[in-house]
């Protein structure tokens, strides 16, 4: 493993997996609060948000932060 990676946090986590912890977590009105994305709050589904946010970095990265800001990361 490289340094780089062992100081990630979101080494080894896929982007379903984050997003599925988060929404078990919040659940998607509340997400959706946190994260103003339409994807969130128009009939939210896992699969419509996973392909926007594959090719919006800018949301990828407020959910990745979300994430390891709400202490998911061990």
């Amino acid at each position: 493993m490289t340094q780089q990676q062992a100081n990630n946090p979101l080494h080894g986590k896929t982007l379903e997996a984050i997003l599925n912890e988060l929404v078990a977590y919040y659940g998607w009105p509340e997400l959706g609060t946190r994260i103003r994305i339409n994807c969130f709050n128009d009939n939210p589904s896992i699969k419509s948000s996973l392909k926007f946010l594959r090719k919006t970095e800018w949301a990828r990265k407020k959910v990745e932060d979300l994430y390891i800001s709400t202490s998911f990361v061990k």
